[in-house]
């Protein structure tokens, strides 16, 4: 581990002490989890503690772990996941939030501490129907505002649950179930009882 990475740690413990769930080093990067609960002060530290410094917000983006790794997870399903940037510092930052119920995911709004969050936290609702109470515009950013669902969910169809398409008779858009068929999307050659078996085994 670098000193550069060691400091940090240290600075994180000594600012958030209990608030932190979990701290670890991999891949060169520090990723610290926190409790929904506290994640509006501990942003707010992060962001204001001059030791830290955390004044860019880098991205913002929702995640279903509901088959992470292909392995059912046991635990809690959506998670906010922030990567954040200290200039003055030279260092970087993940930040985890797991919401606490899985039917209504839910992570405080960080808009107020970095205003970049507005369209990251929009695209996280739409995306994967997590909500950020304080957000002051928390509406569909990617999909159409009559969509049904969100997308990026691991049970979301790969067809989606309606289309759309104009109707001449009534001059307007209109929504119907989907009319796609389910396709085979493994390559032809794969699906052959024979891939892999040598011609003349």
């Amino acid at each position: 581990m670098s000193a550069t990475l060691e400091a940090l740690s240290q600075i994180l413990h000594k600012h958030l002490g209990d608030r932190l769930r979990s701290l670890k080093i991999a891949h060169d990067e520090v990723t610290i989890e926190v409790d929904a609960a506290d994640y509006l002060s501990v942003m707010q530290t992060l962001r204001r503690e001059r030791e830290l410094g955390f004044e860019e917000l880098i991205d913002l983006c929702g995640v279903d772990y509901s088959a992470y790794g292909n392995v059912p997870r046991q635990t809690r399903r959506f998670a906010a996941v922030s990567h954040l940037l200290s200039i003055a510092n030279n260092w970087r930052l993940r930040v985890r939030c797991f919401c606490d119920d899985d039917a209504f995911p839910s992570v405080p709004s960080v808009t107020s501490i970095w205003n970049v969050a507005d369209w990251f936290e929009r695209e996280a609702f739409d995306l994967f129907g997590i909500v950020f109470p304080g957000h002051h515009d928390l509406r569909r950013i990617l999909t159409d505002y009559g969509f049904i669902g969100h997308p990026f969910r691991k049970d979301f169809p790969l067809s989606g649950y309606v289309e759309m398409r104009y109707d001449p008779e009534q001059q307007r858009v209109v929504y119907q179930p989907v009319t796609i068929e389910p396709r085979e999307t493994t390559p032809r050659i794969v699906r052959e009882a024979t891939y892999g078996k040598a011609e003349n085994a």
